[in-house]
């Protein structure tokens, strides 16, 4: 299986790259965990023009997918430059209404997924405890705790699932602590049902495979960026006359963290194509390249922030927004032990958690 991107794609890429390198992020983060959506929409309306969040949503309503391995590639740059905002939920949520529309719930598909397509409907996604996957925005160590949906204050929409209802929310609750103060977390209030069948919580695991896919991409482009700002840093910090990235410790810490990165590569690209090519049966490889990635983005912020020094723990230094992001992705939308879990199942007969089961029935 070939896992190399093609011409298009790369150059996909490169344009997403050039794009936001030009779009002060970092401003944007702060903003957006200060209140001010603002500058993260103008952003977003920019990745909008560029097609990244038409990628989930199907040709008859406006959009350009399913195309999970382009999702992949924009996903990756979107997390390289710490893009913020409810990005994962939102493609997720498209997933979603993509498969109630295939099972004949049309109408609900074809209110919102014009508006996602276009960039106009930002959407989050709340998969209450066993609605299809159990795992969500900000999952904790166990499967029973409430979930939250990301950035409910300021989505033009939230979508809740509960056992085969979809529902659109119309409130939410008080912002809660977060790992990344820019992932904006609450409790949906209320709502009324938008979706009501036996499909539901089949296309719920659908669209939690979406987002698992998608957060592991984007672990991968942070890890990427965590990495090149610590070997940039390295090369220009000098202890005793030197650079400290001539230390044969510091180039051991820095070779571990892209050993990681580049094993965790291929495993995102295969789960898209796995995706791409079987979406009932490619579980097994999201998980994979979810934890894998998310675990290499986690040990580059850890790497990041001990050769960093003490300068690498201040709040207006930009890496820190790199860093407390790769913490909050490690446990979204699948923990680590969820995933490997989920990995093991099929071929160990490992039962599966209660945030992994709906996904594999």
């Amino acid at each position: 299986m070939r896992f190399l991107l093609d011409d298009e794609q790369r150059d996909f890429a490169r344009s997403l790259d050039g794009m936001l390198a030009a779009a002060d992020t970092p401003a944007a983060v702060r903003a957006w965990a200060a209140g001010d959506t603002a500058p993260g929409r103008a952003v977003w309306a920019r990745l909008a023009e560029a097609g990244v969040f038409a990628l989930t949503v199907p040709e008859r309503h406006d959009g350009l997918g399913p195309r999970p391995v382009e999702l992949a590639v924009a996903f990756t740059e979107l997390g390289r430059h710490a893009v913020p905002g409810p990005l994962v939920e939102t493609v997720a949520a498209a997933a979603l209404l993509d498969r109630l529309g295939a099972l004949g719930d049309e109408p609900a598909a074809a209110a919102w997924l014009p508006g996602i397509a276009s960039g106009k409907t930002a959407a989050s996604l709340c998969l209450l405890p066993g609605a299809g996957s159990g795992a969500g925005p900000e999952s904790g160590a166990g499967s029973g705790e409430s979930p939250y949906a990301l950035d409910a204050d300021s989505a033009d929409a939230v979508f809740v699932i509960d056992g085969d209802t979809v529902c659109l929310t119309e409130a939410a609750g008080p912002v809660q602590p977060s790992a990344d103060p820019a992932r904006r977390l609450s409790r949906p209030l209320g709502g009324t049902v938008l979706v009501h069948g036996p499909g539901v919580p089949a296309a719920a695991a659908h669209a939690a495979e979406v987002a698992a896919l998608a957060t592991a991409a984007q672990a991968l482009g942070l890890g990427r960026a965590l990495l090149a700002r610590t070997v940039t840093y390295t090369r220009q910090r000098s202890q005793f006359g030197v650079a400290i990235g001539s230390f044969q410790a510091v180039r051991h810490r820095l070779a571990d963290a892209l050993i990681a990165l580049e094993f965790a590569e291929p495993l995102v690209y295969a789960a898209a194509l796995a995706l791409a090519a079987d979406p009932e049966s490619s579980g097994a490889e999201i998980a994979a390249a979810k934890v894998s990635a998310c675990e290499a983005a986690y040990a580059a912020a850890r790497t990041a922030l001990q050769l960093h020094g003490a300068v690498g723990y201040t709040a207006e230094l930009d890496l820190s927004l790199w860093i407390r992001k790769a913490r909050a992705l490690r446990g979204a939308w699948g923990t680590p032990a969820a995933c490997r879990a989920r990995v093991l199942a099929p071929s160990q007969g490992v039962p599966l958690p209660a945030a992994w089961k709906g996904a594999a029935e």
